[in-house]
């Protein structure tokens, strides 16, 4: 019988991802995520090689989700709300991806791997910034890559530290009703950031 090599990388992906999401890096193991992928350890490390690898493997993956899901375009001042919006909406979908990378802001030794490659994805979206900020429809006065990290960080940190969302609001992510009232704010203050001159009117 043919061995399903696609189907068993899946299952370690998942595994990982839920693993590192929990664990972060360092409090996890091979053992644990073979175990919970039901595989063997060395499947792991012949498909992927060491656990640095595997947490690299899985954070790009992830990355490259949320970049082909939520892309960032701008015709118009609105669109950065929009972008913010949208990505706030997929960070609520999938929480794991901003505990992965809290995880590796934390146990960063300043060297992050496949960087390069992975800063092609913030090059692209700094480039997008730094066009609709030449063509007047953004604020000038601050960096391209700058604003696109306060927009990130602005969708993003709600699902990376819900424990304060929740004691802010009194809710919790499953209450929509607040999802919502969080989503206009993520959405507004993103038009604000970004919008040339004076604030957008919605």
């Amino acid at each position: 019988m043919a061995w399903d090599i696609e189907g068993t990388k899946r299952r370690i992906h998942e595994a990982a991802l839920a693993e590192f999401a929990a664990q972060g890096p360092d409090g996890t193991n091979i053992d644990r995520i073979a175990k919970r992928a039901g595989v063997n350890r060395e499947r792991i490390y012949n498909y992927f090689g060491n656990k640095s690898k595997l947490f690299s493997a899985v954070i790009c993956t992830e990355l490259d989700k949320i970049a082909d899901a939520v892309p960032l375009d701008i015709n118009c001042a609105a669109d950065l709300g929009e972008f913010a919006g949208r990505t706030f909406d997929y960070q609520q979908e999938h929480p794991d991806l901003a505990r992965l990378v809290l995880w590796e802001g934390l146990s960063d030794s300043g060297a992050v791997q496949d960087e390069s490659a992975r800063s092609e994805l913030y090059a692209g979206k700094t480039a997008a910034m730094a066009a609709a900020q030449a063509a007047g429809l953004l604020d000038d006065t601050v960096q391209p890559a700058h604003l696109v990290f306060l927009v990130i960080a602005l969708a993003s940190y709600w699902s990376a530290a819900p424990q304060i969302a929740r004691m802010l609001s009194g809710s919790g992510t499953d209450d929509l009703d607040e999802r919502a009232r969080r989503r206009a704010a993520v959405v507004r203050a993103a038009q604000q950031i970004g919008a040339p001159g004076k604030a957008v009117t919605p």
